[in-house]
């Protein structure tokens, strides 16, 4: 495994990040979580070479808040249905909506299928390789660039999550919870980390990200399991609580994300347009309805006909 090249060595006072720069801990910490990595990971499809880029794009699509369990049925689904990034952009963006079920955040199908017909359009229905490329489609912001970049073709990029963020948090930072939006310090961190050789970088991203989705979790993490737990600096320190912002929590139920999914679901089952009327039985409360109906046409998810009719766009 080759070591990633240093910087000039910084004071302590500099920040995690310069600090690493002079310190081996970033080659400490490589070597144990990829070998625990290599025993331990989890046997998902989006990482078996059959998967291709396109597999990985789609995974990454749609693990975007919503976890593994869920996504598996659909992504598999989704993979039979439009195996190649040209399968999908010949279907209607309401018909990525429809498949799309109920992972939640369904602008994410709509820009799936956006990044499906300029793959198509632009690079002849191959992902592009090129970071720059992947990160001009549409729908793909730097941690999915990122991500497609290192695990399908194992390039040396910082792929930052929640998971690899909470990671660096506590294993570097020494705190219990990353800031609740990424910070220009994580960043610099993730590449202060980041090992030199491709091959071995990609392998610490999947590495660090499993680590913290399965072991160092938000709550109830298993340190125990952890093979870094002797240098973690959160662990060392006590494990102090969190004493920053509020971290934020997720609601659900009566939100307007709620009444959005109710109206989706009529509209996914439909394969005919729907009349208002049938909308209107999903929730009790006509203002929250009609802003989540709103809400829908606004984001381009629904398209409202002539004579009070709604349906999944067909462009």
């Amino acid at each position: 495994m080759t070591a990633p090249t240093k910087p000039p060595h910084s004071s302590p006072a500099d920040g995690p990040a310069d600090a690493l720069a002079g310190s081996p801990l970033g080659e400490d910490l490589h070597a144990p979580v990829i070998d625990w990595f290599d025993e331990h990971a989890r046997d998902l499809p989006w990482r078996l070479p059959e998967a291709g880029p396109w597999g990985v794009m789609v995974s990454e699509f749609m693990l975007q808040q919503t976890p593994v369990s869920r996504v598996l049925p659909v992504y598999e689904q989704w993979l039979a249905r439009w195996p190649r990034p040209a399968d999908l952009a010949r279907d209607a963006p309401g018909e990525a909506v429809r498949a799309w079920g109920r992972l939640g955040y369904p602008r994410r199908a709509l820009r799936l299928h956006g990044a499906a017909v300029a793959i198509t359009e632009r690079h002849g229905g191959d992902v592009p390789t090129d970071h720059a490329q992947l990160l001009a489609l549409p729908g793909i912001g730097e941690y999915t660039a990122a991500a497609v970049a290192s695990f399908a073709y194992g390039q040396r990029h910082a792929v930052l999550d929640t998971n690899v963020r909470r990671v660096f948090a506590r294993a570097v930072t020494g705190v219990q919870y990353p800031p609740n939006a990424t910070t220009a310090a994580e960043r610099k961190l993730a590449r202060a980390l980041l090992p030199g050789d491709e091959r071995t970088a990609a392998r610490w991203a999947a590495a660090s990200m499993e680590l913290g989705a399965l072991v160092c979790t938000a709550k109830n993490e298993t340190c125990h399991r952890c093979p870094i737990a002797a240098q973690c600096a959160w662990r060392l320190a006590g494990k102090p609580e969190h004493d920053g912002p509020p971290r934020r929590g997720q609601t659900y139920a009566g939100t307007d994300r709620q009444v959005r999914g109710k109206l989706l679901a009529v509209l996914r089952e439909a394969h005919a347009p729907v009349p208002q009327s049938a909308l209107d039985r999903v929730w009790h409360e006509p203002v929250q309805r009609a802003r989540a109906l709103d809400g829908l046409v606004a984001d381009g998810l629904v398209e409202p006909l002539s004579g009070g009719l709604y349906r999944l766009p067909l462009t």
